[in-house]
């Protein structure tokens, strides 16, 4: 399955990059002594965001101007680059020993700049506020093989799944009492596909990543240094959706499926569940009213009682020139007032702990919305990010077709993760 935030406005998307190439970057494994940020917070501090300007200017207007107004004799000039490009930018921009102050970044992205440097340990330099963030939002700024933090939590987003009452109803299955984990899902996705005559898929998507995270197996080495996913509780995973597959309980398409054409499939109500957002919600019900009206909202399923956290943060440049403006920064733009705020403005939420207990994010209104909102806010709270950073888009694209493999019978499952864990290692040595 896969998770709705891939669906959101494109500039809130976690966009995946594979690895920056770095030259000439400074120290490698962390910034040594350029993670001191004592001293007076002055200066002019650049700061970088990703594709936020064009709707949230004013918003961003009114950040910077409160942190100028508490810091007298700090001055915050805001770049905002294009989606398109990004990671590439980033790579320029570390090469040539341009990087703005303050950089906003997917895990991922960090990933090579603390390699290589230029990422500031914020557990080192800043961790006195350690305290103030949810710690899974915390712990997903550490970089395996690596101590530290290596940038403040920012936004965060997760999916709830919608799931058609009615198709469930039809299929014997309880509505009222949907899967929750991976083997009630497994056998009412045969149970569907049997009582409607290969009809009616369960699932239109492959595993990913996240769902071998969900299912409880193991993805990297204790180290952080080689994947794992083909342990045995991996095979077991795959082995069912090879089932899944082979006995109609996961649509036709679902090798090709991305996550348009898979809610298509649930909206056309050839599907029985898929990830959704507010915005699923709001079009179900001007476009399917039929649907919507069978519509429930339940957590992603998992068998680990964590749901998928998506995280962005703000990394502070480890060889900026005005290093405790930047710090002051990051964090002023990252507390609790600013990100409930910015939550306030889209759906995301916030990493700061105690935010997600606001009514905002636990009292229905009787809005798509907020039913939404108020879902995904409660499976926030202890959620985790399941994607290693270190997996790159090349290396999705190896598990992807490893699972494709499996599924249409060209390998067992285990020849097939056991391939696609070599070659992903293979790619994680060679860069």
């Amino acid at each position: 399955m896969r998770c709705h935030s891939r669906r959101i406005p494109a500039a809130l998307a976690v966009l995946a990059a594979s690895a920056l190439l770095l030259s000439g970057c400074g120290a490698p494994d962390g910034g040594g002594d350029s993670d001191s940020a004592a001293g007076k917070v002055e200066g002019q501090v650049t700061f970088q965001t990703w594709n936020l300007k064009a709707r949230f200017q004013k918003y961003f207007d009114g950040v910077i101007a409160e942190f100028e107004k508490k810091y007298p004799g700090t001055e915050v000039k805001w770049v905002d680059q294009p989606a398109e490009g990004y990671p590439q930018k980033l790579s320029a921009d570390a090469a040539a020993g341009t990087l703005p102050d303050v950089v906003n970044v997917s895990p991922d992205l960090a990933y090579p700049l603390a390699k290589a440097g230029l990422a500031l340990d914020i557990g080192k330099a800043a961790g006195k506020y350690r305290g103030e963030y949810l710690d899974g939002a915390w712990k997903s700024q550490e970089m395996p093989g690596m101590p530290g933090v290596y940038a403040f939590p920012w936004y965060l987003n997760t999916g709830p799944v919608f799931y058609n009452k009615d198709l469930f109803r039809k299929a014997g299955l309880d509505p009222a009492k949907p899967p929750t984990t991976y083997d009630r899902l497994f056998a009412d996705a045969l149970t569907m596909a049997r009582n409607s005559d290969r009809k009616i898929a369960m699932l239109a998507g492959t595993p990913s990543i996240e769902d071998f995270g969900r299912y409880g197996v193991r993805l990297m080495d204790v180290r952080g240094t080689a994947f794992t996913f083909n342990e045995p509780k991996g095979v077991q995973l795959l082995t069912h959706y090879q089932e899944l597959y082979a006995d109609g309980a996961l649509d036709p398409q679902a090798l090709t499926a991305v996550a348009e054409s898979a809610g298509r499939k649930f909206e056309q109500q050839s599907v029985a569940m898929n990830p959704g957002s507010a915005l699923d919600l709001e079009n179900f019900r001007r476009d399917a009213p039929g649907l919507y009206r069978n519509i429930g909202i339940i957590d992603a399923v998992n068998n680990t009682g964590k749901a998928n956290m998506y995280v962005q943060g703000l990394m502070v440049n480890a060889q900026s020139k005005v290093k405790p403006a930047a710090v002051a920064f990051a964090h002023f733009a990252t507390d609790q007032r600013n990100q409930m705020a910015f939550a306030k403005q889209v759906t995301v939420f916030p990493s700061t702990k105690g935010a997600l207990d606001d009514p905002y994010f636990t009292k229905e209104d009787g809005t798509d919305a907020t039913r939404v909102r108020v879902a995904a806010a409660k499976s926030l709270k202890n959620a985790v990010n399941y994607t290693p950073v270190l997996l790159s888009d090349q290396m999705k694209t190896v598990l992807r077709n490893a699972v494709a493999r499996a599924l249409q019978g060209k390998q067992t499952p285990k020849a097939a993760l056991d391939s696609a864990v070599a070659e992903c290692n293979r790619l994680l040595k060679t860069g």
